[in-house]
Parts: structure tokens; C-alpha cells; sequence
């Protein structure tokens, strides 16, 4: 069992761990123009899902940006952030940050990734920050459950997995 830390507090994970091997768990979570993006949406190509509790604060933006920056260099990944802020929130950090090679995806009505992956937290209805990445066909091939919830997670190992995903 996973055990996370928000400003050093435990906090209770809704869902089951996801672990390396896993087939990758189906999701429903919305674009910022309301639609909704699941798994399917992206079969065939690997994915790099970066996960942020609100992507107004500073670890989150920096995350978010990173992998926006990084998405540029990486063949045949699709990076996808989540978090649980509402769309228009996102759309508009998207627009004020130039993100544009990286898509921003809320949990915010069903919270469907946050229980089907293991990080919404129960007492914040946030999602804790991790990293998935799932290969070609949907097997998860690496996973981060960063266990303080403000610290960044390791960005070097994610993508180097994401590369090395097939």
C-alpha cells in the first residue's frame, strides 16, 4: 500500500495502487472544452501521464512545464498532466503558460483517474502527485507515487521509462 504525505500530514488514497505489469486501468476525464478523453482515445501510442493536485502552485507548474518542454523531444508519447482543477482553470493557465505540446485533462467531476489509479485523496478531493507510464499496449511499465505530495517527482527516470517504452 501506498503511503503519501501532504505537508509531511498522512493522508488516506482512494482507489487501488497501480503497479508496473498492470494492464493500464480505462479512464473518463475531461479536455478543457468539456469533452471527455479516456485510455482508448490514445491506443497504439505510449503514455506519459504526469499527475498534479492543483495545477495553480508551484511544484505543479513547474511539473507541468517541464514535461511540456520535454514532450517536444519524445517520438510516439503522448504526455498528458491530470489534476482535478476545472477545465476553464486549465485552459487558461494553458494560454497564460504556452503549453502547447503536452494536453491538460481534468478529474474534477467523477474523479474516474484519481480512483481507478490510487491517488485521490480521500480528506482534499486532490489528486496526489505520480507518474504512470503506459506503453503501446496499455501495460503500465513504470509508476511513481511521490511520497510527499509537494516535492517533485523524479523527471529523468519518467521520461528515460517513457523512451524506453515500446
Amino acid at each position: 500500500m501506498v503511503k503519501v504525505t501532504f505537508h509531511q500530514d498522512p493522508v488516506t488514497l482512494v482507489g487501488n495502487e497501480v503497479k508496473v505489469g498492470d494492464n493500464a486501468p480505462d479512464f473518463n476525464v475531461l479536455t478543457n472544452d468539456l469533452g471527455i478523453k479516456s485510455l482508448a482515445d490514445y491506443q497504439g501510442k505510449i503514455k506519459l501521464i504526469s499527475v498534479v493536485p492543483s495545477i495553480d502552485t508551484g511544484v505543479c507548474s513547474i511539473q507541468t512545464n517541464r514535461f511540456n518542454e520535454e514532450a517536444k523531444e519524445l517520438e510516439n508519447v503522448s504526455v498528458i498532466t491530470v489534476s482535478m482543477d476545472l477545465p476553464f482553470a486549465q485552459k487558461r493557465w494553458r494560454e497564460v503558460n504556452n503549453v502547447e505540446d503536452l494536453e491538460l485533462l481534468s478529474d474534477h467531476r467523477d474523479a474516474d483517474f484519481g480512483e481507478k489509479y490510487g491517488v485521490l485523496i480521500k480528506e482534499l478531493r486532490l489528486l496526489a502527485r505520480s507518474i504512470f507510464v503506459i506503453d503501446s499496449n496499455d501495460k503500465v511499465t513504470y509508476v511513481e507515487y511521490v511520497h510527499e505530495v509537494s516535492e517533485h517527482p523524479d523527471y529523468d527516470k519518467a521520461l528515460e521509462e517513457a523512451e524506453k517504452a515500446e
